[in-house]
């Protein structure tokens, strides 16, 4: 057939826009296949649904099977609606219906731990071996009376409502879960911050399950469990459950084993302001010994107590913040022979990690520390040997030694771990290897790594003559003086000199006009002096007392080795660790740390780096031979001694007017770095064996050669690599020639004359021990150095830089 030839466009005639509806498109009574309102069955006014005019409707093109279709505006939105409709139907079935079929399912198929379950899963041995996988003890878990488990009723109500405030205000009332807080749960973990809002419940659950990942799958089981708890126990049950199963920190899970540790009485004689402490402490218990930490959270609680009106405020402005009794009386209950310095230094790492006691007894983990058995037992054998014979009671000791390629701790000694107190009573005794002192003029050797930083060299020269007088600031001015009434390194003394000789005078000047106060520290904090806000204990006070390692300025023993440490691992510096690697009860590798994970401390450069640190050795290298002490045989050793002089009182005798306080040798070879400290608890005028005054080469110091010498027998030699001088190159200056320093048997001071005679760079001569010993040569690409060390910042009349 042939299909009829249609008018051209132009021929057509034009249709009325009122007759569209008749044009063979719609149905003139009213039927559209494609009307929807059956969706919308109340329209029966000549205005659409949305109010628009009927006659206002725009025919619009659509698409199907291959023919157009015209549909309205009116139509479209019509259409567009019903797909709205449905998506929010899918979603409803899909976060609504589904979750809680789902939810009923998890219902019947979780259980409810009970307390004693987890009271016994709370109860295995944490193991701790030594580097070379041999055993160093274990910490057993509390048992006895300190594991009671109290009943329900058995609970004080101050306890109680002071959890309630800690943790969960809405307990009496809730369903075992908070609905705001998994909320605010599921927002932090799609953001990516911390999960939170458990109730009491929720944290009795995860307890039980040992389970700490913040994820949406730990919470969904946690709700479910916690919701079937309580429907099954009373909230009594459920609220002496979580207060038997809870960690409070010192060791103690459970309520009553925390009343012993904290306060030496059972709970039931816990008053409002102690259980504020203890409930306080449930979200941090490895910051239990933090004062600031523990006050701010029982402020906390206290206020809490009050805005609930569990608490009369009258009680709460009465209230005084309650004083723990000292950690150390808390005995620990350890099975073995194990140190307890050592097993407090592991606790703390791990705890900072996230790895509380309960965590670690609950998961009956095994820690491999980076403690060396030999190199302890010869620690504690050097420190033994250095000691024989004093007289002094006053007089305490501490050693650490760091391996610079890995930073692991591999010698600990911190002292005893029991002492008797004034009533002959047994108590934990301080680790005093973790106790910080002034380091004297050990502490120069951060003041160097800040010059070199600057760019300035070991030939630099400074005024070392004695009895300085600074400028301080403030219209304050401050005299300093050398070791000793007349000792001095001459107008123009290089720094390698002044290190050699300790020359106050020199590094007072070079921090006040050179390097200034902050650079100093970062210096020191770079290389490793972890300070509180890195964890550590260290103060690195902000003022020009930091120059001599006094005044406010302390560091630990271990941050010591640490900092030094870096210095021997050519300026790469590898955190100061006492864990190796951490295993669960299925031998399952939770961390590993055996690998170097260091990084450059003194520059982004690691070449830059290094020349730092190697720099700073070759001023250090010649302090050892200096102060009469001998590097291991065959091997090249750097250090500095260190002494802080007592702080002399009108009352005191006179004899105690040259007396120290604190002394230090600090060394390193390339495979290791050791810190001795010998000092007293605070400011003690101490004396050695023959009744004189204590320095750093007297007593710490052959404490220091004895270990190192012990400890790299039979290990393969090492020396250190050269570097090239940065700045000014101490060989191109005239030095001075000084006199052989004095024997540690004479109460002269350490740091002897000097006579200042410029020379020709030539290699010095050094003083041989006694017996004909001699000392190690200068290398030749190093510079020369010629001048006695001492490590004494003294001040006329008292002036201690505090």
């Amino acid at each position: 057939m042939v299909r009829p030839v249609e008018p051209e466009p132009y021929e057509r005639e034009p249709e009325l826009i009122t007759h569209h509806a008749h044009n063979g498109t719609e149905d003139p009574y009213g039927y559209d296949p494609y009307d929807d309102r059956y969706d919308d069955r109340h329209e029966s006014t000549a205005l659409g649904a949305e109010g628009e005019d009927q006659y206002d409707d725009e025919p619009a093109e659509d698409e199907e099977d291959g023919k157009k279709k015209v549909l309205t505006p009116k139509q479209r939105k019509r259409r567009r609606w019903r797909i709205i409709r449905r998506v929010l139907y899918a979603m409803f079935g899909l976060f609504v219906v589904v979750p809680a079929i789902a939810f009923v399912i998890t219902y019947f198929l979780v259980d409810v731990p009970s307390q004693e379950s987890i009271a016994s899963q709370q109860s295995q041995p944490i193991t701790l071996m030594y580097a070379d996988g041999s055993p160093m003890g274990k910490i057993a878990p509390a048992s006895g009376g300190s594991r009671y488990l109290l009943k329900p009723g058995e609970v004080p109500d101050a306890v109680k409502k002071a959890v309630y405030a800690a943790e969960d205000s809405s307990f009496e009332t809730n369903s075992g879960f908070d609905v705001g807080g998994i909320l605010r749960a599921v927002y932090n973990n799609v953001t990516g911050g911390q999960g939170g809002g458990s109730t009491i419940s929720q944290q009795y659950i995860k307890k039980a399950t040992a389970n700490e990942a913040p994820t949406l799958t730990r919470k969904w089981t946690e709700l479910a469990k916690s919701f079937k708890m309580n429907n099954q126990m009373s909230k009594e049950e459920i609220i002496t459950a979580y207060l038997n199963t809870i960690y409070f920190g010192r060791g103690a899970n459970g309520i009553e084993a925390a009343s012993q540790a904290y306060f030496k009485k059972p709970a039931k004689e816990l008053g409002a302001s102690e259980a504020a402490l203890l409930a306080g402490l449930i979200q941090g218990p490895s910051k239990s010994e933090n004062e600031a930490y523990a006050q701010k959270r029982w402020n906390f609680v206290m206020d809490q107590m009050v805005a609930n009106k569990w608490l009369p405020q009258a009680d709460r402005a009465a209230a005084q913040f309650p004083k723990p009794i000292p950690k150390a009386q808390a005995k620990a209950d350890d099975a073995g022979t194990l140190s307890l310095h050592i097993r407090n230094r592991v606790i703390d790492e791990l705890e900072a990690r996230g790895y509380d006691q309960a965590r670690l007894h609950q998961g009956g983990f095994k820690i491999t520390t980076t403690i060396d058995p030999k190199a302890q037992k010869m620690a504690e054998e050097s420190v033994a040997e250095g000691m024989k014979g004093q007289t002094d009671e006053s007089i305490l000791n501490a050693l650490v030694a760091v391996d610079p390629k890995t930073g692991g701790v591999v010698a600990y000694w911190g002292g005893p771990d029991w002492v008797k107190n004034d009533q002959g009573q047994d108590v934990q005794a301080h680790d005093w290897a973790n106790v910080p002192h002034n380091p004297g003029s050990a502490f120069k050797a951060f003041d160097l790594a800040a010059f070199l930083k600057m760019g300035k060299g070991l030939g630099e020269t400074f005024d070392g003559s004695n009895n300085r007088k600074f400028d301080a600031g403030g219209g304050n001015y401050r005299t300093i003086r050398n070791a000793g009434e007349s000792s001095n390194c001459g107008t123009q003394c290089t720094v390698a000199e002044a290190m050699k000789v300790s020359a106050n005078t020199v590094f007072y000047d070079m921090v006040i006009n050179k390097t200034k106060v902050d650079p100093v520290a970062k210096a020191a904090k770079e290389a490793g002096v972890r300070t509180e806000d890195e964890g550590g204990k260290s103060v690195l006070y902000p003022d020009l007392n930091i120059a001599l390692g006094g005044g406010r300025t302390v560091t630990t023993a271990e941050d010591m080795a640490a900092g030094f440490a870096t210095f021997a691992g050519e300026g790469v510096r590898q955190k100061q660790h006492f864990v190796a690697k951490l295993t669960n009860s299925q031998d399952e590798v939770e961390f590993d740390e055996t690998a170097p994970k260091g990084a450059p401390a003194f520059s982004d450069d690691a070449d830059k780096s290094k020349q730092i640190a190697g720099n700073i050795t070759d001023a250090l290298e010649e302090v050892v031979p200096y102060s009469k002490l001998k590097c291991p045989k065959g091997n090249e050793c750097a250090g500095k001694t260190g002494t802080q002089q007592y702080d002399f009182k009108d009352s005191d005798p006179a004899s105690y007017r040259d007396r120290n306080a604190q002394t230090w040798m600090v060394g390193y070879t390339p495979s290791i770095s050791t810190a001795v400290w010998v000092g007293g608890d605070g400011n003690k005028p101490l004396h050695d064996k023959s009744g004189k005054p204590i320095y750093g080469r007297t007593i710490a110091g052959p404490i220091w050669e004895d270990f190192m010498s012990r400890y790299l027998t039979g290990k393969p030699t090492e020396k250190f690599d050269n570097v090239k001088p940065i700045g000014k190159d101490a060989r191109a200056v005239p030095t001075t020639t000084v006199s052989k320093p004095p024997p540690p048997t004479t109460s002269t001071p350490e740091t002897p004359t000097t006579t200042p005679t410029p020379t020709i760079p030539t290699e010095p001569t050094e003083p041989t021990e006694t017996g004909g010993w001699p000392t190690k040569p200068t290398k030749p690409t190093k510079p020369t150095r010629p001048g006695p060390g001492t490590s004494d910042p003294l001040f006329p009349n008292g002036q201690d830089p505090g």
